[in-house]
């Protein structure tokens, strides 16, 4: 099975990624998983960093000529804004003479880091429980992303909503999505056209506008986003073992992510207050074949995959950096005061759709794994058929 670790802090030397367990003969490069990155970037909201990085993936083993050899890859995405860090982050010497920061941000990592861990200086959490940690994720996952293209099965994202600039009138996306039902990436595509990554353009428009409105007052904004995946065969999942059910295993993944609060699949919280006559999709017959005139469920039973589009959304609350900061305690005196501002964004929720699509990728591709399993793309491919 796939597992895959990431290491490093945000204003170290580098971010560092090692993927286990992908199948040999895999075909990958750097420019598949640097496109990702590239995507990763961009979105309008996003803070001064990513006029530092452009972040690009040396693949440092697990691959030769161009295909995985089953073996761990090694991968290494390197932070250019560390030469500005080199002294507070340098991983030798005593830290004499640097100022340490004693002021939680409401809504981070800071305070429950420096508790959990005994520390006396918040930027030792700050800098791993970052958001820049993603890059590497992303990264890692464009491996397995790559692994499911193989088998047809492709993922898309798009945002529904940031602040209040929400798409109530889905017709139009349906419209796109029963169009590429069988690559849904090509809805990523379109939605990477957009600053917003929101498929209405009036929706594109209302949101900008309110970015451009809560930077002015020093807040951020969050928002929810889509996950699509088209071409998951019946039955990858189990029913039996709670710790197995696919739709378990995806929501973790998706509330892995920074600042995620909330998960559904399908019309997961529009149909809590429906009636189960008005929710539950009908299974017919047509021309001798089974199909499903709805899909409410977002393609998943019982922790199974049933063959229709998979459909997951995740809202991400608002980033908790302020550059109108909140209220909080100094840990050096106790006493209230307001909180610091770390260099951040404004909103990152287009950011956070592919790093959605990134996450969810390991765990599919586990699954295939688990039910069609081998040691190499060739072997996986013959049982699969």
């Amino acid at each position: 099975m796939i597992r895959y670790y990431t290491a490093g802090e945000s204003h170290g030397q580098a971010l560092v990624g090692i993927v286990e367990g992908v199948p040999a003969g895999l075909p990958i490069s750097s420019d598949y998983i640097n496109y990702q990155l590239w995507r990763r970037q961009q979105g309008y909201g996003r803070g001064g960093r990513m006029r530092i990085e452009a972040d690009k993936v040396e693949i440092l083993s697990g691959v030769r000529f161009g295909k995985t050899l089953g073996s761990p890859i090694a991968l290494l995405v390197r932070n250019k804004d560390w030469q500005n860090w080199t002294e507070k982050m340098s991983v030798e010497g005593s830290g004499k003479g640097i100022e340490k920061i004693t002021l939680p941000r409401p809504g981070h990592a800071d305070y429950v880091g420096v508790v959990k861990y005994g520390f006396d200086d918040i930027r030792n959490v700050i800098d791993r429980a970052s958001a820049r940690e993603t890059a590497m994720r992303v990264a890692c996952c464009a491996i397995t992303k790559r692994l499911l293209e193989e088998f047809g099965i492709h993922i898309g994202s798009h945002v529904l909503s940031i602040g209040s600039a929400e798409t109530k009138n889905r017709n139009a996306i349906d419209r796109l999505v029963k169009k590429y039902s069988n690559e849904i990436s090509k809805i990523s595509a379109l939605a990477d056209n957009s600053e917003v990554r929101i498929l209405d353009s009036t929706v594109e428009a209302k949101a900008i506008a309110e970015i451009k409105s809560c930077k002015k007052k020093g807040d951020t904004l969050g928002g929810i986003f889509e996950v699509l995946v088209s071409g998951l065969p019946i039955g990858l999942g189990s029913y039996v073992h709670y710790d197995r059910k696919l739709d378990g295993q995806l929501a973790q993944a998706i509330m892995s992510i920074h600042a995620v609060k909330g998960v559904e699949i399908g019309d997961g919280f529009e149909n809590a207050r429906k009636f189960g006559s008005q929710v539950h999709d009908e299974i017919i017959s047509k021309n001798g074949k089974i199909i499903r005139p709805t899909n409410r469920a977002g393609g998943l039973e019982g922790g199974v995959t049933n063959g229709e589009l998979l459909v997951i959304r995740g809202a991400m609350k608002p980033i908790s950096t302020l550059a109108n900061p909140l209220r909080t305690v100094d840990l050096k005196t106790k006493k209230t005061t307001q909180s610091r501002y770390e260099r951040s964004d404004v909103c990152a929720v287009p950011a956070c759709s592919v790093i959605g699509e990134a996450v969810v990728a390991p765990v599919l591709a586990n699954a295939l794994l688990e039910k069609f399993g081998g040691d190499s793309i060739q072997e996986i491919k013959k049982r699969y058929k």
